[in-house]
């Protein structure tokens, strides 16, 4: 490990109006531990950021996987991505039904390679032909999504920096709660809600349809390239949404010192909780 470099991994819950919550807190610090182990083993990002946001996947408490918030039918449509900094590969799927572990069906469509964007009946095929595990749709709802109280839940992601330097970045969600079915939001589109390359790592979470008219997470990346400071170019870019469309956002970033940095619209909080040699801490 170079001297300007060091493993780091930033993991987020989703912006808002949050409590604070220890159910929520409680998943978090595991999610971190998850991807920290990873890296400390000498794992690679990419493999850190999909632990990390699997056990948020399988966590109830957030809206990824398990947890995930219904559409207006009444049903469960999920959308993730991921995607590795050096070698610009991606894979994303949307609109995905009966998938445990949506996140997991991203990076097979990744190491896959013909494609970077899958969604619907057809990444449901692509996941029974590359051994995904498969569960009951109604298995993915339940009793709290029924009662409605999905407010203080939100989008997972995680960004990681490994003993290489290597830079990758995960999202997962359900959406917007009450959505129409068939809308996908910014989380699995590369570039809007999940992007990485050489430089930076990011995910983002919020309202989906400002973060894809602002091309959020690209436009993180761009501003690093002039600033050279994660936290600055985080803030930047929430700056730059909060002028030009309506609705909030949160990011995290990390660059390929492992460096962190995150920021949140004004009057939202941001669960997060970041992995270094210093320590695991979890925070708003």
């Amino acid at each position: 490990m170079g001297a300007d470099m060091t493993i780091a991994i930033l993991v987020h819950g989703g912006v808002g109006p949050h409590p604070s919550e220890t159910q929520r807190e409680r998943g978090m610090t595991q999610a971190v531990r998850a991807g920290y182990a990873l890296l400390a083993a000498g794992g690679s990002a990419l493999e850190a950021v999909e632990a990390a946001v699997a056990t948020l996947e399988d966590d109830p408490a957030f809206n990824a996987g398990r947890g995930s918030v219904l559409t207006a039918d009444g049903t469960v449509e999920m959308d993730a991505a991921l995607m590795e900094g050096h070698s610009l590969r991606a894979g994303a799927v949307g609109s995905v039904t009966g998938i445990q572990n949506p996140i997991h069906l991203a990076r097979a469509v990744l190491e896959d390679g013909r494609h970077v964007f899958l969604t619907g009946p057809g990444a449901e095929r692509f996941a029974d032909d590359h051994g995904i595990a498969r569960v009951d749709p109604a298995t993915l709802i339940t009793e709290a999504q029924k009662k409605d109280w999905l407010d203080h839940r939100g989008t997972v992601g995680a960004v990681a920096c490994d003993a290489s330097g290597h830079l990758a970045t995960a999202t997962s969600t359900g959406g917007l709660r009450g959505k129409h079915p068939g809308r996908i939001g910014d989380s699995p589109v590369i570039g809007a809600g999940t992007y990485a390359d050489r430089s930076v790592a990011v995910s983002c979470t919020g309202d989906g349809e400002s973060i894809l008219r602002t091309v959020l997470a690209h436009r993180v990346a761009v501003s690093y390239g002039l600033m050279l400071d994660p936290a600055l170019a985080a803030r930047t870019a929430i700056d730059f949404l909060g002028l030009e469309v309506p609705g909030i956002a949160g990011i995290i970033v990390v660059d390929a010192g492992g460096r962190m940095g995150w920021a949140s619209s004004s009057g939202t909080t941001m669960l997060h909780g970041k992995g270094d040699p210093s320590g695991i801490h979890v925070g708003y």
